[in-house]
């Protein structure tokens, strides 16, 4: 199917922003390519804050200020925190409750009993940041521009000489962002290589303490702008030195070759020899009686196989991975005022980090698909829907290929209203 993308396409523009090439750089201490190419999904990369763009380091992303200021006035609620003390979580009951008169909702967190916590030498994990904290909103959507990858940002606060988590591993890439204080970090190669979503460290937990015992790959104390990568896999714990520790980590989400596998079998449905039934009377608990079934299934199989379409695996995997990484937050009552407000003078711009497809769509109509929706317009919008999508800065008046400003107006103010535009 023709694409009516720019170049890059599938909604990527063809050279990454100055803004998110800003923020890898801000994690790696090595040009894009080599890293991609030595480090990404291999081997872990420290990177000190001399050798960073900015050695003053992440504060101005996020501060132990800043975690007081949500800890204490920002009503926060479970999940966005865990608490941990000597590898085990602590039951959210023992720090939450209700916030007095007005807002009696019970899971909000208690400043009182969180100091309690953390005095007693608990850390506390500030999850979800990128959702809640404007500043790593901002980062986040960059970062995960420059990878091509959805992320997730927590905080780890750490008091003096504290380990909140014995040695795991995680089951997606890491940067670590050292912010404030110092933690000691001991490394060591995986127990189960790239493991899946599923496959968590819990399942191994005695190779991960045999290895954990051996010689470290990488023993490193983390000072405030530096920045650690870890690929999935990686035995890592950390411990607080004589100070408090802040660190941020940030979780790439990535897709692996077994999504791609799921959803090759999801579509293998298709096929009527795939969906056939096995024969009556069969054992399925013999071998011998499964074999002959198991032998034509991989054969139906392997024919499927070479005939699968990747523009299916595709939209599949556009399914999967496009909501897991929301574009720049809207404000919905300036949206409103810029939508009322809106004339062939306005000038607008494509929302930050929107991830689409302009396809055609029924012979006379265009496609743009979004993370989580379709909006279908007339072909002949094709052209200034493509000028708006292309992230510069347009004048309603001047899109191409409307006969007037009043069909101009209307489609801008469709896909202001529909937040694929901002206001420039």
């Amino acid at each position: 199917m023709t694409q009516f993308d720019p170049p890059g396409g599938h909604g990527r523009p063809a050279v990454p922003s100055p803004s998110a090439a800003a923020a890898l750089a801000r994690c790696v201490c090595v040009e894009p390519a080599k890293f991609a190419a030595a480090h990404w999904g291999h081997t872990p990369l420290l990177s000190r804050a001399a050798e960073l763009p900015d050695p003053a380091g992440f504060t101005d992303l996020f501060s132990p200020t800043d975690a007081d200021e949500l800890l204490s006035r920002r009503g926060l609620r479970t999940p966005f925190l865990r608490v941990a003390k000597d590898g085990q979580l602590v039951p959210a009951a023992r720090w939450t409750g209700g916030g007095g008169a007005g807002a009696e909702i019970g899971d909000q967190v208690l400043d009182e009993r969180i100091l309690e916590q953390y005095a007693d030498g608990a850390t506390l994990v500030l999850q979800g940041l990128h959702r809640i904290w404007p500043p790593l909103v901002d980062f986040a959507r960059d970062l995960g521009l420059a990878l091509s990858q959805p992320l997730q940002i927590n905080a780890y606060l750490t008091p003096a000489g504290s380990q909140g988590f014995a040695t795991h591993y995680d089951t997606h890439d890491v940067f670590v962002l050292q912010v404030d204080g110092r933690k000691h970090w001991r490394i060591h190669p995986p127990v189960l290589p790239d493991p899946l979503e599923k496959q968590t460290w819990g399942g191994r937990a005695d190779e991960v303490t045999a290895t954990a015992q051996g010689p470290a790959a990488l023993d490193v104390v983390l000072a405030p702008g530096d920045a650690l990568y870890l690929p999935r896999g990686w035995l890592h714990s950390a411990q607080a030195q004589d100070a408090s520790s802040l660190h941020l980590t940030v979780g790439i989400r990535a897709l692996t070759r077994y999504a791609l596998v799921e959803e090759l079998l999801a579509l293998a449905a298709e096929d009527q020899r795939l969906r056939a039934g096995l024969p009556f009377g069969t054992d399925v608990a013999d071998p011998d009686a499964i074999e002959p079934e198991l032998t034509e299934t991989v054969e139906a199989l392997r024919d499927w196989l070479l005939r699968a379409d990747p523009s299916a695996v595709a939209a599949r995997l556009r399914q999967r991975a496009w909501p897991a990484a929301r574009p720049a937050p809207i404000r919905p009552l300036a949206q409103a005022g810029a939508l009322a407000a809106l004339d062939a003078d306005s000038r607008l711009t494509l929302r930050p980090g929107l991830r689409w497809q302009l396809v055609p769509h029924d012979g006379d109509k265009v496609a743009l698909r979004l993370f989580d929706r379709t909006i279908t317009l007339p072909a002949d919008c094709e052209p200034a829907v493509r000028a708006l999508l292309s992230g510069t800065e347009t004048r309603v008046g001047d899109l191409p290929g409307l006969p007037d400003d009043a069909d101009r107006v209307t489609l801008a103010r469709r896909l202001l209203r529909e937040a694929v535009l901002v206001p420039a």
